[in-house]
């Protein structure tokens, strides 16, 4: 099915802005829109610059009339647009539920009345919870959310999950697993550890560091997500499909490995942790073997080389970074009024 035409909502955000530049540089006449609300994880600096590409500001939750001029535009909607730090959730919840939840079904509400071919809402693996013992985690898991932000997804995903079931609107679910690479927010792991290491500061790691993750590069991810958006069909409205790696790999072990990667610059960075992150999941890993087998799509990142081209892109970036660095951080107020930092 030919895309002519795509809105992108938060495509000025971190997964967004990369999957707009997929777009651009897989399809040669496919015309981008993108609304953003250019919160504090956005950056437009972030934003391909092209004459196929169009930026909006404006809200997924307020902006009525925009999000109904725009749909008009396009055959399909990729909404990325969400709220998505696990510790600021458990510092202010309410906007997580406002964004991640009314949003997408506001956004729902006005894609129903169109005649849009696709809508792909773009959920989080932060919705299954902790795996279960060595198990990777496949689609028809049991959902069990762990945070405030994997709660307000897990309601976005089966919400539009809803819509397909009762108005057969024409949806797909894509699950990514944690994603990593250029434009990343500091608050992020692996950005964080990137920046402090150039600064030559400590890497600090919450807890004590053994919580596994399926390390997924950016890149990898948009492709997974073009390939739903260009090539799938009807009968794949409703289903739900992971994207990952099938690897899990702990927080000291992504640490470790920045400090060799340092070390080869001859930059030698120290470790330094803090207290746990609430709401933090000890396991995941992707089982991804539903979208290899409908798309014949595989990761083609290793962690090895997807480390070293995102500290490039770091170290050659700074200006598009730099005003982050007092947001590096996340300050919660745990019971009794102790301040935490992560």
């Amino acid at each position: 099915m030919k895309i002519n035409s795509v809105l992108v909502t938060g495509g000025a955000g971190f997964i967004g802005s990369n999957f707009v530049q997929h777009c651009l540089d897989n399809d040669p006449d496919m015309k981008i829109y993108i609304i953003d609300s250019l919160t504090y994880a956005a950056n437009i600096l972030n934003v391909p610059k092209s004459d196929r590409v169009e930026l909006y500001y404006g809200s997924i939750v307020h902006s009525t009339f925009l999000l109904k001029e725009l749909i008009e535009k396009v055959d399909a909607v990729v909404h990325f647009a969400a709220e998505s730090a696990v510790s600021r959730s458990v510092l202010d919840n309410k906007i997580f539920v406002e964004t991640d939840v009314i949003g997408t079904m506001t956004l729902a509400e006005i894609a129903l009345k169109s005649k849009i071919k696709k809508f792909i809402h773009i959920s989080s693996s932060e919705v299954y919870g902790t795996a279960k013992g060595d198990c990777s985690m496949n689609e028809k898991q049991l959902l069990e959310p762990c945070s405030p932000y994997a709660g307000a997804k897990c309601a976005a995903d089966r919400l539009i999950f809803s819509y397909w079931y009762t108005y057969k609107f024409p949806a797909i679910i894509v699950r990514p697993f944690n994603n990593y690479g250029p434009g990343q927010h500091l608050e992020k792991v692996v950005p964080k550890f990137i920046v402090q290491s150039l600064l030559e500061s400590p890497m600090t790691i919450s807890g004590d560091g053994e919580a596994e993750r399926d390390w997924l590069y950016v890149e990898d991810n948009c492709e997974a997500i073009f390939k739903i958006l260009t090539q799938s069909e009807e009968f794949d409205h409703g289903e739900v499909f992971n994207v990952g790696t099938g690897v899990a790999s702990c927080v000291n072990d992504i640490a470790t490995y920045i400090e060799a990667l340092f070390r080869e610059k001859g930059i030698y960075v120290k470790k330094e942790y803090v207290d746990s992150r609430p709401g933090q999941v000890k396991r995941h890993i992707a089982d991804f073997s539903k979208i290899q087998q409908r798309y014949g799509w595989s990761p083609r990142t290793s962690l090895d080389a997807g480390l070293r081209k995102t500290i490039n892109w770091y170290k050659n970036n700074e200006n598009i970074w730099h005003h982050q660095l007092h947001l590096m951080h996340t300050y919660i107020f745990e019971n009794g009024g102790k301040r935490v930092c992560y």
